[in-house]
């Protein structure tokens, strides 16, 4: 049986992509700074890394993970679980940072624009601006130099 993300291939943009084939092509691409991404892969992943973000962020935080203080004032250190939490959510940020990179260099690609304008987002005040509009252009077809 042939679906329609493995009609596509991983060597070539997934443009409409649902949300399940972008999470599962932002894993199997690992550390893939070549080729192209779509907005679709790329928001797609957005959505589901803030979702999972928020959900350990709040679990943290409710188990108490951010310690606190107590009525005399006293720091309190972070409970166990919530401790926990953190550490999940330290790791989660740990193993996808550099398949974050890739992905958004592909998006980059995508609009025809080399993987080294992500590195605008050190500019301050305009540059992270600059990067969201960047990943917001549509795809330009003259992007396929940058496949493999």
């Amino acid at each position: 049986m042939t679906t329609a993300s493995s009609a596509v291939p991983l060597s070539q943009p997934y443009y409409g992509a649902p949300i399940g084939a972008a999470v599962q092509r932002f894993f199997k691409k690992y550390a893939t700074f070549s080729g192209r991404a779509s907005r679709s892969e790329f928001w797609w992943w957005i959505l589901a890394n803030a979702v999972i973000t928020f959900v350990l962020s709040m679990l943290a935080l409710i188990t108490g993970g951010g310690g606190g203080v107590d009525a005399a004032g006293n720091p309190v250190p972070p409970s166990g679980l919530g401790l926990v939490f953190l550490i999940v959510l330290f790791l989660w940020g740990l193993a996808t940072i550099v398949p974050h990179l890739a992905l958004l260099a592909r998006r980059l690609h995508d609009s025809n624009r080399s993987g080294f304008w992500m590195f605008i987002a050190f500019v301050p005040l305009v540059g992270g601006i600059i990067l969201l509009v960047f990943e917001l252009l549509p795809s330009d077809p003259q992007g396929a130099r940058f496949d493999a």
